[in-house]
């Protein structure tokens, strides 16, 4: 299940980025992929509405939000704890 959402994120953001899915690591943040900020607000809600859930994400204040847009990794991390609640 976690490899399946890791997969769909990176697709949705390689999508965003036009970029593969490979080339979408962990560690690469959405500056690193050329995602600027309406970017990263269409693939939060290309995220949301893949997986039904809804992100804790001020646009406007990111740093303020509890959902961490650091790199992939803590994107797919925030995701995944938020599809484990809804399903929990």
């Amino acid at each position: 299940m976690t490899e399946d959402i890791k997969t769909r994120i990176r697709a949705i953001i390689a999508e965003q980025a036009m970029l593969d899915p490979e080339q979408v690591t962990d560690d690469a943040t959405p500056e690193d992929l050329g995602i600027d900020s309406l970017g990263l607000v269409e693939s939060i809600f290309a995220i949301e509405e893949e997986f039904d859930i809804t992100i804790p994400f001020n646009a406007n204040e990111p740093e303020k939000s509890d959902f961490d847009i650091t790199n992939m990794g803590t994107i797919i991390a925030a995701v995944e704890r938020l599809v484990a609640e809804k399903d929990g």
